[in-house]
């Protein structure tokens, strides 16, 4: 893979993997559009997921650094925190692991991502609008994400194994659903990536290491694609929420209902 292709594809990584766009769905795009859809290039778009990982890592190192100390201090926010997101791992952890040759072969192309972003950007319109009208009483922290909420977040992630459909949205959604605030739905969004992402980038370079690096300069691209994908997921994080609680998430439904309609006029054309 070509140094440029590698950066352009870790960028979309880095841009996508937290907005409730699809980075998945993104990357499937712009791999078809340069002609990279070999089972190598599918693998290097998930394996620089990596540097999306690390970025939150790095973001929430204090908060992180607070629970895992009161994890060994055995303090209740701690450990309600960490069995939440165990909890929402789970279901689609699961369903991906069953189901991951599946997936891949019959939904990673763009029509399938298409329909994915047009139904995902159409409900998050729609779930926007009903919220603003209603009154309602919201989660504003954390702590609040007790293991009803987390199951209900961990189903709806389920969703995001279709390409197009975004992890981020569906979780944010889910959480919202449960009746968390934008930004907490958001922020636990983000920390749930931490063993969802670690767990699908692990598995696919066990499992396609040799396809990865078969070529020469492939430890490069990906390197490439890593570090580009860090940076530029960090300056994401940092800047999705304040975006979050200004406009909320219609502006990205609106964003995906017209990249449907354009992936599905090319395609057409």
């Amino acid at each position: 893979m070509p140094l440029w292709i590698a950066l352009l594809l870790g960028l979309v990584e880095g841009l996508t993997e937290y907005l409730p766009v699809s980075s998945t769905g993104h990357l499937i795009l712009v791999g078809h559009w340069l002609g990279a859809r070999d089972e190598a290039s599918k693998s290097f778009e998930i394996v620089i997921q990596a540097g999306a990982i690390l970025a939150v890592v790095v973001h929430y190192r204090a908060l992180l650094a607070r629970r895992a100390a009161g994890l060994l201090r055995r303090d209740p926010d701690a450990i309600r925190l960490a069995t939440s997101l165990a909890i929402a791992f789970v279901p689609a952890a699961t369903v991906g692991f069953l189901f991951h040759k599946k997936i891949k072969a019959l939904l990673f192309n763009p029509t399938s991502v298409a329909v994915a972003l047009a139904v995902g950007g159409v409900a998050m319109i729609v779930i926007e609008r009903l919220f603003e009208r209603g009154d309602r009483r919201e989660a504003k922290t954390l702590e609040e994400v007790d293991s009803k909420r987390a199951l209900w977040i961990g189903l709806a992630q389920c969703l995001s194994l279709w390409p197009g459909a975004s992890r981020a949205m569906c979780t944010i959604l889910g959480g919202r659903l449960t009746g968390l605030s934008r930004e907490v739905a958001a922020e636990f969004s983000f920390l749930l990536a931490l063993p969802v992402l670690g767990a699908a980038t692990a598995f696919d370079l066990v499992k396609n290491h040799k396809a990865l690096f078969a070529e020469k300069g492939s430890a490069a691209a990906l390197a490439v694609g890593f570090v580009v994908s860090f940076f530029v997921a960090w300056a994401v994080i940092a800047s999705f929420l304040k975006y979050l609680r200004r406009y909320g998430l219609a502006p990205f439904g609106v964003y995906r209902v017209a990249l449907a309609a354009l992936v599905l006029v090319v395609l057409r054309g």
